[in-house]
């Protein structure tokens, strides 16, 4: 047998022992505690503020990793070791000391771009980064088909194949004319009668001419019509290539075909498309609205002399915004500022010019 226990030692085990079992009694009842607390919080995450974390951080370190994975219910020892990561990354978070990066490219270069792409259908991405590296503009290839996308202009290859109506008026300015009908209502011996007004206009320098006015147009007036405007002596399209028209029945066949031998061509517009006489469609509503359509005319007489007057009104007396405000044919010198205003009158009054008596 071996020596008698102490009494002082086995006092000792006896009270280690029930400690430990209490200690471990109170761990089971926090365990069992925190399981109820998230079952009544239904599942969800627990959101701690930074002090929690902290106060917990301290604790857990006294323990360590073996035990605090043992009896840790609420906070992991890898939920610690994702705090301290977190905290790494704060430390050394430099995003609040950061610019906002590169800055973006000015509207009015935007503007620009769009612009040179517009004006120059067959300039490709390359050719407009050089234009604005001449105007002192360092713009990146890759801006630049960001930009024109973003405003839905195409690249240069599809856009060399389609020419925009204006375009084509800018490029024929000087040998381009447009003719249109107006009609007017009349009253004659026989009752109100419509009579039908054809003009020619001059796009380059907005010169209108009346060439025909009859209350029966046909065929056989629109061929006499045609050849006065080929006359190459005084015909309204001498110096002309291109005559656009809509699609009007009075257009005929003979019409055109007279045109095309004295070399002018007939560009017949789409159906429908008053916008693709514009020039022509905006004689007919100022002189409408400026003059016949205030005023009641008695016989083709009058409205035949209403009309020549309107046109000298239109040449010599009447500003154009389309021309920067300017008259179609200006007078030949300006009088003295001092000198007195007179006011030249047409149609009674209904159009007025007013201008400085020459000394």
């Amino acid at each position: 047998m071996g020596p008698p226990l102490d009494p002082f030692r086995f006092l000792q085990i006896v009270l280690a022992g029930w400690v430990n079992r209490h200690q471990q009694d109170v761990i089971d009842y926090l365990r069992e505690e925190n399981r109820v607390l998230r079952e009544q919080l239904g599942g969800k995450r627990l959101r701690l503020n930074d002090d929690q974390r902290r106060r917990l951080a301290a604790r857990a370190k006294k323990l360590g990793r073996k035990v605090l994975k043992e009896v840790a219910s609420l906070v992991t020892p890898d939920t610690l070791l994702t705090w301290h990561r977190r905290l790494i990354a704060r430390k050394y978070d430099g995003s609040s000391k950061r610019g906002p990066g590169r800055p973006p490219l000015a509207a009015r270069i935007k503007r620009l771009i769009v612009r040179m792409a517009s004006e120059n259908r067959c300039w490709g991405y390359t050719r407009i980064q050089g234009a604005l590296t001449n105007i002192g503009h360092r713009v990146g290839r890759g801006t630049i088909v960001r930009t024109l996308k973003a405003h839905g202009v195409e690249p240069a290859p599809q856009r060399c194949k389609k020419t925009t109506w204006k375009e084509f008026l800018e490029t024929h300015w000087d040998v381009l004319a447009a003719t249109d009908f107006f009609t007017v209502e009349v009253w004659t011996r026989s009752g109100l009668v419509r009579f039908v007004v054809l003009f020619v206009i001059e796009l380059s320098r907005r010169r209108v001419e009346i060439v025909g006015i009859h209350a029966s147009p046909n065929g056989a007036w629109m061929e006499q019509i045609a050849r006065n405007l080929t006359d190459v002596v005084d015909g309204s399209l001498r110096a002309k290539r291109y005559l656009i028209h809509d699609r009007d029945p009075l257009f005929t066949a003979q019409f055109r075909e007279i045109l095309t031998a004295a070399d002018v061509k007939s560009v017949r517009l789409p159906a429908r498309s008053p916008n693709l006489n514009a020039y022509a469609e905006r004689f007919v509503r100022t002189i409408k609205e400026s003059c016949l359509d205030r005023m009641i005319l008695f016989g083709e007489r009058s409205l035949r002399r209403a009309t020549k007057e309107f046109v000298l009104h239109y040449h010599h007396e009447r500003n154009h915004q389309g021309l920067d405000n300017r008259l179609i044919v200006p007078p030949p010198q300006c009088a003295a500022v001092r000198s007195p205003v007179r006011r030249r009158e047409r149609l009674g009054g209904l159009l007025n010019y007013y201008y400085r008596q020459a000394a």
